[in-house]
């Protein structure tokens, strides 16, 4: 049997454009910061930010001050840069003209460092018998001097061997002169603690005064 279907021709539908689309959005320049933002950018960049008005700041602004953000984000490209969000809230928000990229990187490299210095603590051991002499108390006390000094926790403590036991409360007395005698250099963390056969001090560094 003879086939009669007759097929239907193809129409073209015309090309519209999208008004909703933004090809400087969709530009080299746009793509060479979206790429790579992960969840841990806090910071919003060049169209992003929703301010009317910024403030530019920064030592590559000629003229620092209040800018319209499309003034900005045009100074930005121009300098083949990005246009950083660096303190939200004000009316005119804080901003930066930097390479995003650059910015992060340095951004964490800044956390890391700051972390790294917090939890980094030195803490020096200082050890003392209950008859311990005054000649042998001084050198111990000038040493634990250099190690607040120099930003160190000292831990100063009491060993008691066998029957000296006996003698803790003179123990204690030595390791609260010692606290005293460093009054200038730091301040008790913790009394006079016995643990054991040991009773221990702890002492953190005073902040340096500014000259």
């Amino acid at each position: 049997m003879e086939d009669k279907t007759i097929a239907t021709p193809f129409h073209k539908k015309p090309f519209k454009p999208n008004p909703n689309y933004d090809r400087n959005r969709n530009s080299n320049y746009n793509r060479s910061y979206q790429n790579n933002r992960g969840k841990e950018d806090e910071n919003h960049i060049n169209e992003e930010i929703i301010a009317s008005k910024v403030r530019l700041v920064g030592d590559n602004i000629e003229n620092p001050g209040i800018y319209t953000l499309a003034e900005a984000i045009k100074l930005a490209k121009q300098l083949n840069l990005d246009l950083i969000e660096v303190s939200p809230g004000a009316e005119a928000p804080i901003c930066r003209i930097e390479d995003y990229q650059k910015f992060v990187y340095q951004r964490k490299k800044k956390e890391k460092e700051q972390k790294a210095k917090a939890t980094k603590v030195v803490v020096k051991e200082v050890r003392f018998g209950p008859n311990t002499d005054e000649h042998d108390y001084q050198f111990k006390l000038k040493h634990a001097k250099s190690f607040l000094e120099e930003g160190a926790k000292v831990k100063a403590y009491v060993f008691f061997k066998g029957r000296s036991i006996l003698f803790t409360q003179q123990g204690e007395i030595l390791l609260l002169r010692f606290a005293n005698d460093l009054e200038e250099y730091g301040k008790i963390e913790q009394m006079p603690k016995l643990e054991g056969k040991r009773m221990t001090i702890f002492m953190n560094p005073k902040p340096k005064k500014k000259p």
